[in-house]
């Protein structure tokens, strides 16, 4: 199982920027976030190659520079970024198919079952073998496009140990299942996905925070797609979950999460983008935290070198010892 994995860095669209920098360049433990990524996918024995998309000058530093540059055993290209996070993707997976050449080219029958790994460039704390199972049990399930998904139990190291202690406590969406958080990995097939317009304004609309955007979201599905009345009522539960869950009264949210079955959720996103959909959990936690805004930057850079040992840990005890080492090369020489 070989496959490509893209990492998105862009700056533009709906893309934030923190402390006024793109946040795939910030600084965390000696280096910009996006190499971080781009070492960790070395050790993922599943991906082939990796193509970073973003501004593509400084990212061509980034990858030049040492130590980075000498660890890097698996082909890198650099794709300059579009005008949004679905550009981007979109423009990624035309250079990678086979025999695209510098310049791309679209998908045809024969690319149907071409897939990628999309993964944020703002991952601090992803280890290889969290990458590493996502994948394995994406492709198990054969659909179009998978999104991971963590339990909010795994990301408990990650909070403060007590009042007033530094930490960092993610959102979360309530279902059935528990509470989970999506964990910026994605396994698809995108010529599959029938609408994928939809992907950007499911990426802008992910923390279900501002209202005016979901009541819009939601009309359009009323009105647009088919089973959009379903799809309508499980948005708009799973919404006011969210909001009473965020405002403390969670005896509430688990009454409201009751009625939304992680299954029905994936029926839901299956007919919006008319693609089989699917969730895959894993329970490391580190792909979930993701540095979205200025607080949890500094978190994070306050406790890297602890909450990276223990994820290493964890992530080991879990899912075993890496299968690929770090900075190992992959077959002979």
């Amino acid at each position: 199982m070989q496959i490509p994995a893209v990492v998105t860095a862009g700056d533009r669209g709906a893309a934030k920027a923190v402390h006024g920098e793109s946040k795939g360049y910030l600084d965390i433990g000696g280096r910009p976030l996006v190499a971080h990524v781009v070492a960790t996918l070395q050790s993922v024995p599943e991906v082939s190659e990796i193509w970073v998309v973003g501004d593509a000058e400084r990212l061509g530093s980034v990858l030049a520079a040492e130590p980075l540059h000498r660890a890097l055993h698996k082909p890198v290209y650099v794709v300059p970024q579009q005008t949004n996070l679905y550009e981007n993707a979109w423009s990624a997976y035309r250079r990678l198919l086979s025999g695209a050449g510098g310049s791309g080219r679209d998908p045809g029958p024969e690319d149907l079952d071409t897939q990628a790994l999309y993964i944020s460039a703002d991952l601090p704390f992803a280890t290889p073998q969290e990458i590493s199972a996502f994948v394995r049990q994406a492709c198990q399930l054969d659909c179009s496009y998978a999104v991971g998904l963590v339990t909010e139990e795994s990301m408990a190291g990650f909070l403060p140990a007590a009042p007033g202690e530094p930490g960092i406590q993610m959102a979360t969406f309530n279902l059935r299942e528990g509470r989970f958080r999506q964990s910026n990995l994605h396994l698809v097939k995108p010529a599959r996905i029938v609408n994928r317009h939809y992907i950007e304004e499911m990426y802008r609309n992910r923390f279900q925070r501002e209202l005016g955007s979901v009541i819009a979201l939601a009309w359009r599905l009323l009105t647009s797609e088919r089973g959009g009345l379903g799809l309508l009522y499980y948005y708009l539960l799973m919404h006011c979950a969210g909001v009473v869950d965020r405002r403390g009264h969670r005896r509430l949210a688990d009454v409201l999460r009751r009625f939304v079955p992680l299954a029905r959720v994936e029926a839901g996103c299956s007919d919006l983008l008319r693609a089989s959909f699917r969730f895959v959990v894993t329970e490391a936690g580190g792909a979930a935290i993701d540095i979205d805004n200025e607080h949890d930057y500094d978190v994070a850079k306050l406790r890297y070198a602890e909450w990276s040992k223990l994820q290493a840990g964890r992530a080991e005890q879990l899912y075993g010892a890496l299968a690929l080492g770090p900075g190992r090369p992959e077959g002979p020489g």
